[in-house]
């Protein structure tokens, strides 16, 4: 329902969000692979901090709150695909994986070709045959057989998706949530799936508290201030543009501006990935935690400030209307 407006809008606002983050980083002397890493992971905002907000604020329901998670929802697919082809390109970068253009195109072709395939069956057959086992376990009528059939689904398509397919974990959830929602019991699954959800939303704010560390404010000052620029001025400012062009309304635009002004899960799991496969260093991770943490803790105070400029300049036109 709001593609129109999501799809360009999460792309260029990434493309911007990563170009700003690879200059950034190239004037801090990092490589060209760590300044395009640290970009890339600062162009994705966190979904479960943007949902926070939204059900606090009761927009998730709204015609804005929807913009935004289906927007946020781009971003993550986009996400999800990066880490898929991400130990390809490593390789490539590295020289321990494909060491011509030719072999590098080779494995990323291998790659997509399988995901395409995983995601063709989850798409014709996943989404016929897993919503009609929801409906014969929930026949049954136990609360309790519904919830781990759901779960044991949803994660065992996640783990065919690593093991067989060679994605992501986060790429099998999220279809599995996809071919899920085709049942007629998706409303009381979601319900009922609440308490999992909000245990994890702890623990995701817990795991950031615990890997922060407080040293890299005192290394890297001037790194920390600057990725936070990116991430609450860069991303703001392109989000704005992007509603502006489309011609949505000022309240639209902020709400937009104010849900990207952070980062978030997927930018931990890429920086993480990027470490691992030797893209980045543990310095530029640290720093990237950090302007984490601080864009989040920020992000409340921006939603005021969105809100306090969208009233103000409803009650402007209302009174240019009355003059």
């Amino acid at each position: 329902a709001v593609r129109g407006v999501a799809i360009p809008g999460a792309l260029v606002q990434m493309t911007a969000a990563t170009l700003l983050g690879y200059g950034v980083g190239a004037l801090l002397g990092m490589d060209a692979a760590e300044a395009l890493m640290l970009g890339f992971s600062l162009s994705v905002a966190s979904t479960v901090v943007l949902l926070r907000a939204l059900e606090e604020r009761n927009l998730v329901k709204t015609e804005n709150g929807r913009i935004c998670v289906g927007w946020l929802v781009i971003e993550d697919i986009a996400i999800v695909l990066g880490i898929v082809l991400l130990p390809a390109l490593a390789g490539a970068a590295n020289g321990t994986g494909a060491a011509t253009p030719m072999a590098t195109i080779t494995a990323l072709a291998l790659t997509i070709g399988k995901i395409g395939i995983f995601v063709a069956l989850m798409l014709f057959v996943g989404r016929r045959v897993f919503p009609w086992l929801i409906v014969q376990i929930a026949h049954l009528k136990s609360r309790e057989l519904l919830s781990l059939g759901t779960l044991t689904l949803a994660l065992g398509i996640a783990w065919v998706a690593y093991e067989l397919f060679d994605a992501s974990f986060a790429l099998g959830a999220f279809l599995a949530g996809v071919v899920l929602n085709g049942t007629k019991f998706t409303h009381r699954i979601a319900e009922e799936s609440l308490p999992l959800r909000d245990t994890f939303a702890v623990l995701f704010f817990v795991s950031v508290g615990m890997l922060f560390d407080p040293m890299t404010l005192v290394r890297e000052p001037i790194g920390v201030v600057a990725v936070v620029a990116i991430i609450v001025v860069g991303k703001t400012g392109a989000a704005l543009a992007i509603t502006a062009l489309y011609k949505l309304p000022m309240r639209t635009g902020m709400t937009i501006a104010a849900s990207l002004a952070q980062i978030g899960e997927f930018s931990f799991v890429l920086a993480g990935m990027g470490v691992s496969l030797g893209l980045l260093s543990n310095e530029t991770y640290n720093l990237i935690l950090a302007s984490a943490l601080l864009s989040i803790a920020l992000n409340p105070l921006l939603f005021r400030v969105a809100e306090a400029l969208s009233d103000g300049d409803e009650t402007q036109r209302k009174a240019s209307a009355s003059a």
